[in-house]
């Protein structure tokens, strides 16, 4: 048996499909002309975008808009001014046309690999993936069509870039396998989107599956059996076919109060990341938005974003829930999250430094330009503000008067806005400790579990020596989450939690007994939440 991250649910079996990776060995080509070596490059380029376009378009029809996005972000990317002025610097240089596609994504793609943060890292595989398909365009190599794999195939590669994912044809491919990636890679997203099971991070995978093997693969578990017998294929197929039927059964949930058997009322919201998102949590009746990470504004970009194209993403967001709760995180951005116009100091341990409400307060100019735009939205809708990484009062009070500061500041230059609620995430030890204390300064608590778990235990998440003690079922997690709630419940405010633990239905029943008012969790989470708290009798 094979074991490695199960990424996207469900069960899979059929014929293995070994995909190899291409030769794109340049070291033949000539240089010509700097002039002849561009007209190269750019049409290297037009054709790149011409067929990610359709890439684009296909997969929107295969797995939705959202997913289909981040195809459209290599395009982006490569129709940056910056990236292509470089290659042709190093045209200029001498280099043939590959080598200056080569040595600029390289660029990339180490500056990207050597940040801390899983999202940021995965700009690195969005990089390889155009640089890549360049060398493939420039050299004439032709890439496996995957598009044409027979029914009942599992695919396995050392990776699955979102242009080859792009190519699958759902109603063909029976599973995914990896020798690398995670949850959050975007190979992960799209299977997901399509409804494919993936499993990623299998050592050697590609050497220890051979072409036609029968393949049975679990992603719930992250489990591969290599040639399964009789006995284990009827297993897998029970097993598949129970899931697909409680897949189908949770579509009586859409639109259904979140209500315990007892009649608790709950209520399950979405977690976002761009404004466009926000229809993803619709499709999937999302009570509201329970966590939008505004970080993301920020990312693939020259430049900050202006007041005005915050305002614009947060009153979209606020407009289409349609007076449905609507959580804003402030900026959560720091030593841990490269973003190069910010010119972030670099830090030993950027987890224990100057990031998220610590970093907005020491710049407060960026930190208003945002308060200023959510105060300005929230007259389209009912926006929360949250605040990430509290660790104690000051920090509270310092933004609550600035955000008064921008109240005054908006009313003398005569534009509209409304007074908001402000709450923050408990994601450290020192906001649980002082919890009874800070929800007299707030309106609401959401428990980030993700960084509330790896603070208690002290763990790095990424390593993995030490990931059996990065569990949200360690006794002092589980105290620290029993104790916010308790505390935020006795001074009578909202309790929420938009950590991943939101969604386990292991932990949802402490949950409800601890008194959590609201879970946020991913879009495609929703409905079996909502069916485990429904289901629950007190």
């Amino acid at each position: 048996m094979l074991k490695g991250i199960g990424a996207s649910q469900g069960y899979g079996i059929g014929k293995a499909v070994v995909i190899s990776d291409a030769k794109l060995d340049y070291n033949h080509v000539k240089f010509t002309t700097a002039q002849n070596e561009k007209d190269r490059l750019q049409k290297a380029v037009d054709t790149f975008i011409k067929e990610t376009r359709k890439l684009a378009d296909d997969v929107k029809k295969s797995a939705g808009d959202k997913e289909a996005e981040i195809l459209e972000g290599h395009i982006v990317m490569l129709s940056d001014p910056f990236m292509l002025s470089q290659m042709q610097e190093n045209i200029d240089a001498g280099s043939v046309a590959e080598k200056a596609v080569d040595t600029v994504c390289t660029m990339f793609i180490d500056m990207f690999s050597g940040v801390d943060d899983e999202l940021t890292k995965q700009r690195a595989s969005d990089v390889k993936d155009i640089k890549d398909s360049l060398l493939h365009i420039l050299l004439g190599v032709n890439q496996v069509d995957i598009s044409k794999v027979e029914k009942g195939s599992v695919l396995i590669a050392k990776d699955f870039t979102p242009s080859m994912t792009g190519q699958i044809n759902k109603d063909n491919v029976s599973a995914i396998l990896t020798e690398v990636g995670g949850i959050t890679s975007h190979s992960a997203i799209l299977a997901r989107a399509m409804g494919i099971p993936a499993v990623l991070s299998i050592p050697n995978v590609c050497g220890e599956v051979k072409n036609g093997d029968l393949v049975a693969v679990d992603g719930f578990n992250g489990k591969v059996i290599v040639s399964p017998s009789d006995d284990e294929i009827k297993d897998f197929e029970k097993k598949q076919e129970a899931y697909l039927k409680d897949k189908e059964s949770l579509k009586q949930y859409f639109g259904k109060p979140t209500v315990t058997k007892s009649g608790i009322k709950k209520a399950v919201y979405g977690n976002i990341g761009k404004a466009e998102d926000v229809q993803n949590v619709l499709q999937n009746s999302g009570e509201g938005i329970g966590l939008f990470r505004t970080e993301f504004l920020f990312m693939d970009r020259q430049n900050e974003p202006s007041e005005e194209e915050q305002f614009e993403a947060y009153s979209t967001v606020a407009k289409a829930m349609d007076g449905k709760e609507v959580i804003i995180r402030t900026l959560d951005v720091g030593g841990d999250k490269d973003i190069p116009y910010l010119n972030i100091e670099k830090e030993e341990n950027p987890f224990l430094g100057h990031r998220a409400i610590r970093y907005c307060l020491y710049n407060k100019e960026l930190f208003k330009k945002q308060l200023r735009a959510l105060l300005r939205a929230s007259v389209f809708g009912n926006i929360k503000i949250m605040l990430p990484l509290v660790t104690c009062v000051e920090e509270v009070r310092k933004a609550k008067a600035l955000i008064e500061e921008c109240k005054e500041e908006l009313k003398c230059e005569g534009k509209e806005y409304r007074s908001v609620d402000v709450g923050i995430m408990v994601e450290t030890p020192s906001a649980v400790f002082i919890s009874d204390i800070l929800a007299k300064e707030v309106s609401f608590f959401s428990i980030g579990t993700n960084d509330l778990t790896g603070y208690t235990m002290a763990v790095d998440r990424g390593n993995a020596k030490v990931e059996n003690l990065y569990d949200v079922f360690q006794p002092s997690v589980l105290r620290a989450i029993e104790t916010t709630i308790k505390n935020a419940k006795a001074a009578g405010i909202q309790v929420g939690m938009c950590g991943e633990a939101a969604a386990d239905t292991k932990l949802i029943p402490y949950l409800i007994e601890w008194g959590l008012d609201e879970f946020s969790v991913s879009p495609g989470s929703i409905l079996q939440t909502r069916k485990t708290i429904c289901e629950y009798d007190k």
